[in-house]
């Protein structure tokens, strides 16, 4: 079941529930093993990265069980029970979030490097530099990240060379119990940074400042339980589905969404003649006329997201003119252009530039996913075009997105796994 076959040339119509977003659930299911008591988180995805995490942190010592499809009732560990499996950790990056709360909470900490898709280079520099900033030994062993600490952490003033989402998450976890003040500069100010630092200060945390450049943390002995703490919705889902819309020139309306999160996606689209409009918590994406070739640069938020950057280039391959697109946070995530070329697009790369001259129309041919974002990338191209596509090594795919097919199929797709 790792094939996705799409029947395309049809426009998506109806409406879709937004999931849960996968990169702040993960880093919130991290940050439960802080909780010397009982958390029920909710809205989470039941993806396969997920899945995944789930099962490290059940094999560090904690207990985690789902209440319903998308409710988890998490017990932290009161010590840790087993170094984190390298099996597991080989296949999440995100599993390097795990050495800050480990550090911080036992005084000790041994995770495997971490793996992921490969859209290029994620260095664990910036990770240790923080923790060593606070009192930390920092070792790489082995193929492992080793932290040790005698007694707690200490806070300190940490200023960020690169505003790394994984790196602010780590350092702002490990500072929660960490003695005294730290104050963390040049940070990431995404959306899921702001959601683990709610949810942090509802276990009892001091953390202000998350979503700007500054965040300070004040550190506690210990930190509570939460008994009920939602995630926010995925705006990278929520921007996949606006752009397929565009894509196949259809008319969708995405529920459980933050308008103000998509919002970089939205400028972008609207720049390309695509009709947008907010309400609250939905937005209705209606796409019908000829669209117009757009540039876009990848930044950190609330720049355009390197996440969104694969989907994007897959709508401007047929849209008349030239769309420039210069990727500046990942190198490799261009890998994405030959499988669209094989579908009929002409797309040039040139380092961290590609250059897309729109064609008429993409033909449906058989091609494979190189990453999450890639592979969602090849889902919209398969829509749009004409004839049977297959879209091999769909467990990419799977890794970000729920119910993936079962939600286009509601939408007038045809779309089957085989």
């Amino acid at each position: 079941m790792d094939k996705l076959i799409i029947d395309g040339g049809k426009p998506l119509r109806g409406k879709v529930r937004i999931s849960g977003a996968k990169n702040a659930a993960l880093a919130i299911l991290c940050a439960s093993i802080l909780a010397n008591e009982e958390v029920v988180l909710e809205n989470i995805p039941d993806i396969s990265d997920v899945q995944v995490m789930i099962e490290i942190i059940k094999n560090i010592g904690a207990e985690v069980t789902w209440l319903d499809n998308s409710s988890l009732r998490v017990v932290g560990p009161s010590r840790p029970a087993a170094d984190p499996p390298c099996a597991l950790v080989k296949k999440l990056r995100a599993s390097n979030l795990l050495l800050g709360p480990l550090l911080a909470k036992f005084g000790y900490a041994r995770v495997s490097l971490p793996g992921g898709c490969n859209i290029g280079i994620r260095p664990m520099d910036l990770h240790f530099k923080g923790l060593a900033s606070m009192g930390a030994r920092m070792d790489i062993e082995g193929g492992y990240a080793v932290g040790r600490v005698d007694g707690r952490l200490k806070g300190a003033r940490i200023y960020l060379d690169f505003p790394s989402v994984g790196a602010t998450e780590n350092i702002m976890m490990a500072a929660c119990l960490a003695e005294g003040q730290t104050v963390l500069e040049n940070v990431a100010k995404e959306p899921e940074i702001v959601d683990l630092a709610n949810f942090l200060n509802c276990l009892g945390a001091k953390v202000r400042g998350a979503g700007t450049d500054i965040i300070k943390i004040e550190g506690v002995p210990e930190l509570g339980g939460c008994l009920r703490y939602a995630v926010i919705p995925d705006r990278i889902e929520a921007g996949t589905f606006m752009v397929a819309a565009a894509a196949t020139r259809g008319h969708l309306e995405l529920e459980n969404i933050i308008p103000l999160h998509v919002e970089p996606i939205c400028a972008k689209l609207r720049e390309a003649g695509v009709d947008i409009i907010e309400d609250y918590d939905v937005l209705t994406v209606r796409a019908g006329g000829m669209l117009r070739p757009v540039d876009i640069k990848t930044l950190p938020y609330p720049g355009f997201p390197t996440d969104m950057q694969s989907q994007m280039m897959a709508l401007f391959s047929t849209v008349e003119g030239t769309s420039i697109i210069i990727e500046n946070i990942f190198e490799n995530r261009f890998q994405i252009a030959d499988e669209l070329k094989r579908m009929g697009a002409r797309i040039k790369v040139e380092g961290r530039m590609a250059v897309v001259e729109g064609v008429p129309g993409l033909h449906g041919t058989q091609v494979k996913a190189t990453d999450l974002r890639a592979g969602a990338a090849l889902v919209i191209a398969g829509l749009m075009a004409p004839g049977r596509t297959e879209i091999f090594n769909a467990h990419y795919i799977d890794r970000g997105y729920h119910m993936l097919e079962g939600k286009l199929r509601s939408l007038g797709a045809e779309v089957a796994r085989a």
